[in-house]
């Protein structure tokens, strides 16, 4: 996995390495996957530092169960513009304990926690004009 020293919080990578991450550059941010799963994105930004942070990548009805795991987890605003909650949900990164919540999460990837994880929709090729 190439290393830069633009990714934020690299520890995340190093506690993943047994799972093989490889990641993908994402609006400014990085996609980090397993196999074929999105699992997190890294945010560390200028803009909107809110959102900020470790993203998780979940879907609505896990929201509950994860939150009692992580009492930080909210919504990525920059997403929703705050009209509703979005699948996606973030450990924010000025969390007091949110190098332990990542931590966490990570173990929750490594132990195949179905909570955590996305298989990305195929983006539909363009028709070619004729």
């Amino acid at each position: 996995m190439p290393r830069t020293k633009n990714i934020p919080f690299p520890f995340i990578l190093d506690y993943l390495l047994p799972l093989e991450p490889h990641m993908k550059p994402f609006f400014g941010c990085y996609g980090v996957y397993v196999g074929e799963k999105i699992v997190f994105i890294l945010r560390d930004k200028t803009s909107h530092t809110d959102c900020n942070g470790l993203w998780i990548a979940t879907e609505h009805e896990h929201h509950k169960s994860l939150k009692k795991e992580f009492p930080s987890l909210t919504s990525v605003s920059v997403l929703n513009e705050g009209l509703r909650p979005t699948a996606w949900q973030m450990i924010p990164a000025d969390s007091d304990n949110f190098e332990s919540a990542a931590i966490r999460a990570c173990e929750l990837v490594l132990k195949g926690d179905k909570r955590i994880g996305k298989i990305p929709k195929l983006k539909k090729k363009k028709k070619r004009k004729q």
